[in-house]
């Protein structure tokens, strides 16, 4: 029987501290060392990391990607971390086709490495770093509707047995995440209340997804929207994500990083 793509959107974290093992991080790295368990061993993954934006979508296409250490003021041993993964100048061809068909313009990028939001998470989910992989950035605009239908555009790849993953944080406040548990509990009221909301809009039984595409747009309606996204890079992956499936998740991780709930979410046939 042919194995059908997953869609899977992850929180990667503080900078490398999940691959340095930080104890604040122990529940997400347990997370993304079981999560491949649940879903089938792709033959090729998509990122759609927080890290990389562009006025026009670029995808990555050389074939031996180099890793960006875009963190700053960590251990030495955090910008030593290796990852070869190989790229797949095919799939990056053919999803530029894809956006294409869709009237969105994109371009190939043989020079661009891997940023920290592709090799943190998979150094965890897939270490031996075997399984070709091309990155896909976002729009500097943001525009949730440009995400979704990014997404949308590439729908027909679940043909394909392709992880797509999209790598942010469903919270991402880093002067709150950089204060720790001292943040306080008015802080935490306000990322549960938003996390809340992004879990019933995502996985609710009783919205219908037409419902569930326009709350996503409408986010910045969302309870302590802006608290929890100051700006939202962090979370448009997610948009992508659901453009590509259109329907409700399932929520596999909900859980503390550094003392604030984040949410992971996946679409698997």
């Amino acid at each position: 029987m042919k194995k059908k793509g997953t869609v899977l959107f992850v929180p990667h974290g503080g900078g490398p501290l999940p691959i340095l093992g930080d104890a604040r991080h122990k529940e997400i790295i347990k997370f993304l060392k079981n999560i491949k368990f649940r879903i089938n061993k792709p033959s090729s993954i998509i990122v759609i990391s927080a890290h990389w934006e562009e006025n026009e979508v670029k995808i990555t296409s050389g074939e031996k990607p180099s890793l960006i250490y875009d963190y700053y003021g960590f251990p030495k041993e955090s910008y030593k971390i290796t990852y070869p993964a190989p790229g797949n100048y095919k799939l990056a061809n053919k999803i530029k086709n894809l956006l294409k068909a869709k009237n969105i313009n994109s371009k190939l990028d043989p020079e661009r490495g891997f940023d920290h939001g592709v090799f943190i998470p998979l150094k965890i989910m897939y270490p031996d770093a075997s399984i070709t992989c091309v990155q896909i950035s976002l729009l500097k605009n943001l525009d949730p509707i440009k995400h979704i239908e990014m997404g949308k555009a590439l729908s027909s790849l679940m043909d394909e047995n392709i992880l797509i993953l999209g790598s942010g944080m469903s919270f991402h406040n880093v002067n709150v995440l950089l204060s720790g548990s001292e943040s306080g509990g008015s802080d935490n009221a306000k990322n549960k209340e938003f996390d809340d909301w992004l879990v019933n809009v995502c996985t609710g039984d009783k919205l219908k997804n037409i419902n569930r595409e326009k709350a996503l747009i409408e986010w910045i309606k969302a309870p302590s929207a802006r608290f929890c996204h100051p700006r939202e890079e962090h979370l448009i992956p997610l948009h992508v994500c659901y453009g590509v499936k259109c329907e409700k998740a399932n929520l596999v991780f909900n859980d503390n990083i550094i003392d604030k709930k984040v949410s992971a979410f996946l679409w698997q046939n």
